[in-house]
């Protein structure tokens, strides 16, 4: 007899199988008990009858709790009502041990007690559903690199400068000398793509803000593309065709999992070519026409990115932003040196930026001037000037936050339902 998974258990209808995992719910009728079994890949309902198992077995359906672990062994059936489309006829069931007073119980619980018990709030419906949609945006994002000749190369975590501004770093002690937790990984990639033309690293990056909004985690993950010879044009097509590719891919394989969540994906399947492209000046006209009091050479706020997109129904990009709002990495516009060749990708729906980046200075001159201007240390960063020496090239690149994708995917209200363990400004636990 066979152990298999409950996602396999179609290939094995009308065979007898044995499941492992843990009890999600029950309920009895008479000499009957229906129970619900996860076991990390999915769940199944195997249904007891007295008459078809020993005596120890049927009393253990009484006995069994919610989130005991359990081993069944039976006969799988189709059955077009069951959750998953198939039934467990039980021959046998073991206890493996007893769940004593779970504390996560069918009740409404506040958010508050559900994120102390985050270790096992994983374990419901609704946030399996959630992180099995982001390992499929995960997913989609290096099978869509990956396709296009992209090498995954892993950055630093530990770095010693600032790559998004000094206000926000986590400062560490490195033997005795200051280190910080990477902002992004973004310079380093830079030095990838002259030597290996199309790149990306995937990891944890950090921001010290003291934040507490819903869009906002201290420790997040991103996927940042970096490309040589590319510009700002051909960075926002590789943005668009990469956000429609991660898009189709969860719908075409997580349909399940947005049902769970209730997900209307009706905005969803307007993700197509082409993403409507707005100036910061358009964006900001914008604003004005709605009544937002917005000054021109601020950033945009989540209120603000909010209003923007409200005017489509896809992803819109906003590029050419006012050059002394970016950082001293960013390519001035040939043509107004107060204009950057940055983009930002605000998603719809209200779910703010996804995707940030835009085309790098390539200028060594300029590079130079930038890090004296910004008072940043050149020590820190002669490699990186290093670049601009030898074989400078015009390139670009962005970062997309796995977080925010699941968020608005998900249609979530509060980011910090998108990552197993969020770290925010008021939480390290668990």
């Amino acid at each position: 007899m066979e152990k298999v998974y409950i996602e396999n258990i179609s290939n094995f209808s009308g065979t007898e199988v044995t499941i492992k995992g843990w009890l999600y719910n029950k309920r009895s009728s008479g000499k009957l008990w229906f129970l619900l079994i996860r076991d990390g890949t999915g769940m199944i309902q195997a249904v007891v009858s007295k008459g078809d198992v020993d005596e120890e077995s049927f009393n253990n359906c009484e006995a069994i709790t919610q989130e005991s672990s359990l081993m069944v062994k039976g006969l799988v059936n189709p059955d077009k009502r069951a959750p998953g489309g198939y039934e467990l006829h039980t021959k046998k069931l073991e206890i493996i041990q007893i769940a004593e007073d779970y504390p996560i119980t069918p009740k409404e619980h506040g958010t508050t007690f559900l994120m102390d018990h985050r270790h096992l709030w994983l374990r419901s419906s609704r946030q399996y559903a959630i992180l099995r949609v982001r390992q499929e945006i995960i997913k989609a994002c290096r099978d869509y690199l990956d396709g296009e000749g992209f090498v995954l190369l892993d950055t630093p975590i530990f770095t010693p400068a600032a790559c998004e501004g000094t206000t926000t770093l986590f400062e560490t002690d490195y033997f005795g000398s200051k280190a910080y937790l990477t902002q992004s990984g973004q310079l380093y990639n830079e030095a990838n793509a002259m030597a290996f033309g199309k790149v990306y690293c995937f990891g944890p990056t950090f921001r010290a803000e003291k934040s507490k909004t819903r869009r906002h985690l201290t420790e997040f993950w991103m996927v940042e593309p970096e490309v040589a010879f590319f510009d700002l044009n051909d960075n926002m097509d590789l943005a668009e065709e990469m956000v429609i590719y991660v898009v189709q891919q969860v719908l075409k394989n997580k349909s399940e999992e947005l049902k769970t969540l209730e997900r209307d994906t009706t905005f969803l399947e307007k993700v197509s070519k082409p993403f409507p492209r707005i100036t910061y000046d358009e964006a900001a006209e914008i604003l004005k026409d709605k009544g937002v009091d917005f000054e021109w050479g601020n950033d945009f706020g989540g209120t603000d990115e909010t209003i923007i997109s409200e005017n489509f129904e896809k992803p819109v990009f906003i590029h050419h932003f006012p050059s002394k709002m970016k950082a001293f990495y960013m390519k001035r516009d040939p043509e107004n040196e107060n204009l950057a060749l940055g983009c930002d990708l605000i998603a719809p729906e209200g779910y703010g930026e996804i995707i940030g980046g835009g085309q790098r200075e390539d200028n060594l001159e300029t590079i130079e001037r930038r890090l004296e201007e910004d008072k940043l240390p050149r020590e820190s960063f002669e490699w990186y000037i290093d670049l601009r020496k030898y074989g400078t090239v015009p390139h670009s690149g962005f970062g997309m936050g796995i977080e925010r994708a699941v968020s608005w995917i998900c249609k979530l209200p509060h980011v910090r339902e998108t990552i197993p363990f969020p770290r925010m400004l008021y939480r390290i636990t668990p």
